[in-house]
């Protein structure tokens, strides 16, 4: 039974983020994800912002988070090598009434400690969003807004904890915990046991199924909240900016933005659903998001849309700890009843933002409690590019197609992604071994054709490098194979 320091559940952007930061020691540690890919839960299904902060309750550990963890993502991406653009937000009033919200949130983000806020007039929004509601009647403007892809930002927190000696184990599912009193030693896997000083709870949805199983928290619950999106396509439309809508009582409300590939993107709603893999788009929520997000861009033409999904969050019931401040928030702890857990659950929005701050609050917890941290002296904290051909000026694309003529055959033509960089991220050091794995990678498949164009031939490809036949490929994992068998072995019937 192989024995580890430090265990992390879940491969979403907190445990990866978590695994990132905790490589920097001299720990053996170990990340299992149940998924056939990092980050395929909540962080592959989110509005792929990075919040200022002005949002949360003050006093909460969604605020402290927010904040300092936003201050974190311009290193972050230089050192990882990921899509993001520190290009602000805005929250945008329709009309008198909500012009008036906006003072609140000015206040509210200064308490948080959100700096350079500040309201502008509906005569500056129009010019720099010319094709917003003539109605607007102003908006907040955070600069410290910004948008991230959230893809390749768990991808290489993950990569970057594996060259620095973390061990990733995917398609491995908790089951239980192994105690002895009430200390954890270990887990129980449907790959076996695993023993270890210490287990970090960073399971997302089933965040409040782990903590149960280690008697922590009984009252705390997970309560599913679906978001629906619409993808545009940015030749019909082009939105420039971060657009949020004023909040109201149910959340942030239907925002309108870019994002780092370009795409405008719509959504989401919030629906409560009964099951935490409820993924469905529904007409009623594709209507109700066209809904909101026209009344930021009345011009907004469903011609436009390209692509729909849908995401979950995973809203928890745990209330702030500190007296006299209402709503629920984060769970960001050491439980006092049970040794060797660190507890994180109920992590929703703003936790693509708060990531890497509820990494860094995981290590000083982990000292506060008496773990001797000691550095590696050789920690990288680097993750190597690999080439993006559309990016590269001619010069390098031809250079690039001379040392590898796979660079030159272009596989999907709506996102210019080629066979080499595909061959690229199945090599990668978490190997993308799905479809879906290397569309998160490349963003091939996401065009106008949204992949008809290039499944067959990625197919191809994923048999060829991984050595398997082609009916064994699968679209997002087991269960999810596109072929069934191949068209000349069905017998003809006379």
């Amino acid at each position: 039974m192989k024995t580890y320091d430090l265990i992390i559940i879940g491969g979403g952007v907190v445990g990866c983020m978590t695994a990132r930061f905790l490589s920097r020691y001299q720990l053996e540690i170990l990340l299992i994800e149940q998924g056939a890919d990092v980050g395929v839960g909540a962080s592959s299904s989110n509005s792929a912002i990075i919040h200022a902060g002005y949002d949360p309750v003050c006093g909460t550990l969604k605020a402290e988070m927010n904040v300092r963890g936003n201050a974190m993502w311009s290193t972050l991406s230089g050192e990882l090598n990921f899509d993001y653009d520190r290009r602000g937000d805005y929250v945008v009033a329709v009309g008198d009434e909500e012009f008036q919200v906006l003072e609140h949130l000015v206040e509210q983000g200064r308490r948080n400690g959100v700096p350079g806020m500040h309201i502008i007039s509906a005569e500056e929004l129009r010019m720099r969003e010319p094709d917003i509601n003539p109605a607007v009647s102003g908006a907040l403007w955070a600069p410290t807004g910004g948008i991230a892809d959230p893809f390749m930002a768990t991808v290489a927190a993950a990569e970057n904890s594996v060259q620095n000696g973390v061990h990733i184990l995917l398609e491995t599912s908790f089951e239980d915990f192994i105690m002895d009193s009430n200390r954890i030693v270990g887990i129980r896997t449907n790959r076996g046991e695993f023993r270890c000083r210490w287990v970090v709870n960073a399971a997302g949805l089933n965040s409040d199924v782990v903590m149960h199983k280690a008697g922590v928290r009984p009252e705390f619950c997970i309560t599913p909240r679906r978001g629906e999106y619409s993808v545009l396509d940015s030749s019909e439309i082009r939105v420039n900016n971060v657009l949020f809508p004023v909040p109201t009582e149910k959340g942030k409300g239907i925002l309108v933005t870019t994002t780092t590939h370009g795409n405008p993107i719509v959504g989401p709603n919030a629906q409560v659903v009964g099951d935490k893999d409820d993924r469905a788009v529904t007409e009623a929520g594709i209507k109700e998001i066209w809904a909101g997000a026209q009344k930021l861009f009345p011009s907004l033409k469903p011609r436009a849309l390209i692509s729909t999904f849908a995401g979950i969050r995973a809203t928890g019931n745990a209330p702030c700890q500190r007296p006299g401040v209402k709503g629920n928030d984060f769970v960001i702890e050491i439980p006092e009843t049970v040794q060797g857990l660190v507890n994180l659950g109920g992590i929703e929005s703003p936790g693509l933002t708060s990531s890497p701050a509820i990494a860094m609050r995981v290590i000083e917890m982990l000292q506060d409690a008496g773990e001797k941290l000691v550095e590696k002296p050789d920690w990288n904290p680097i993750r190597p590019p690999r080439p993006r051909f559309r990016r590269l000026p001619r010069e390098e694309q031809i250079k690039l197609i001379n040392s590898d003529p796979r660079y030159g055959r272009v596989v999907c033509r709506c996102e210019t992604v080629t066979e080499g960089e595909i061959v690229a991220e199945i090599n990668a050091p978490i190997p993308a071994r799905t479809y879906d794995a290397i569309k998160r990678r490349t963003w091939l498949g996401t065009g106008r054709c949204q992949g008809s164009f290039d499944m067959p031939r990625v197919v191809d490809i994923l048999s060829r490098e991984l050595g398997i036949p082609p009916e064994e490929v699968t679209k997002k994992g087991a269960g999810s194979q596109y072929l069934f068998r191949r068209t000349k072995d069905v017998e003809v019937q006379p």
